[in-house]
């Protein structure tokens, strides 16, 4: 097989298919942790408003004990 001029044996193809699976795994990867990511700032920011509103609800604590 030539590709650009170049002949191509099994082994090299091996190693450019490895490369470009490996390439598309680390895609993936990256997709879904920036997913994760923005699903936790989500959650955070809901826990955060909720409580907020909680706080809110019962007026602001007084001392150390509320």
């Amino acid at each position: 097989m030539t590709l650009f001029g170049y002949t191509i044996d099994g082994q090299q193809l091996f190693g450019v298919l490895s490369l470009v699976s490996v390439l598309a795994l680390w895609l993936v990867v990256l997709r879904r942790e920036r997913g994760y990511a923005r699903w936790f700032r989500q959650w955070e920011a809901d826990r955060k408003a909720r409580r907020d509103a909680e706080t809110a609800h019962h007026g602001p604590k007084r001392g150390p004990w509320g």
